[in-house]
């Protein structure tokens, strides 16, 4: 596929995750997929596998946060595209809010995501997900 056809399926994924479009998502990404948040003690940290893995995440991810994306620049060669952008959001166990500065690695092949490496502001989201020490009685 084209550079130009990569970008625009990324671009689809991004609109779908928008949405909250499951099934475009669905249709945008490989079987088997995987799918890479590096970290520990975060719930959405780990390596998710399919479209089971897919759905385990966005499960996952709707129940912890609320978030909003904004991919801002998209950088190409072969079948790798990579996305920069922000998110902002809230963290529902605390309800503090964060912005997180991101970078998604992602490689097409045929014509859909076959993986995902994704890079996050995992200081803004530790700041955010920190439950607050009570005051002195």
């Amino acid at each position: 596929m084209s550079i130009e056809r990569n970008i625009q399926t990324v671009r689809d994924f991004f609109a779908a995750i928008g949405r909250g479009d499951r099934e475009a998502l669905l249709a945008l990404v490989a079987e088997d997929i995987e799918w890479i948040i590096p970290g520990q003690d975060w719930p959405l940290a780990g390596t998710r596998h399919g479209h089971a893995g897919l759905a385990d995440l966005l499960e996952t991810a709707s129940k912890s946060i609320e978030t909003s994306t904004e991919p801002r620049e998209f950088v190409a060669q072969g079948d790798r595209v990579l996305v920069l952008g922000v998110a902002t959001g809230r963290i529902k166990a605390t309800n503090k809010t964060f912005e997180d500065d991101w970078i998604f690695a992602i490689t097409v092949q045929d014509g859909r995501l076959t993986k995902i490496r994704e890079y996050v502001d995992t200081q803004a989201l530790a700041r955010a997900s920190q439950l607050d020490a009570p005051g002195p009685a």
